[in-house]
């Protein structure tokens, strides 16, 4: 299996391994995640009715409203959470967000990184919020 290794600034520390699950529009905050599934409700969203939960979530950055973050710490209070975040660039929203809900993130790559050219939703990623680092396993 091909691995690709990127580097973006690592904005939350820790390690993890997981699946991506690629947005390249985002997802809006206010009905844009079920707080109580963990599923993508967005209308329209090309991962509507997917949950996000344990998978490594990949943004360019936060959509909508200061509340961004609120509707992702909902969804983690009902058990539904993602394992990791990249964001092509970190806005607050999605810093606050990375910081609620903890979980290893990496952001703000050089404008040479498509991350959604790179990452296929299914892809096996490894990504290190101190270094870092993300190593892409194409599926």
């Amino acid at each position: 299996m091909e691995k690709i290794i990127i580097k973006g600034r690592g904005a939350l520390k820790g390690v993890v391994k997981g699946e991506a699950l690629v947005c390249p529009e985002s997802i809006q905050g206010w009905a844009g995640v079920d707080d109580h599934t963990g599923k993508i409700i967005e209308k329209g969203h090309s991962q509507e009715g997917v949950c996000i939960s344990n998978k490594i979530l990949v943004l360019p950055c936060s959509k909508g409203s200061n509340g961004w973050s609120c509707h992702f710490h909902s969804a983690m209070v009902k058990g539904f959470k993602p394992a990791g975040w990249l964001f092509s660039k970190m806005d607050s929203r999605s810093g606050v967000a990375a910081v609620v809900v903890g979980v290893p993130t990496v952001a703000d790559f050089s404008e040479d990184i498509d991350l959604f050219s790179l990452i296929k939703t299914g892809d096996l990623l490894e990504i290190n919020g101190e270094t870092g680092e993300v190593i892409i396993t194409k599926q």
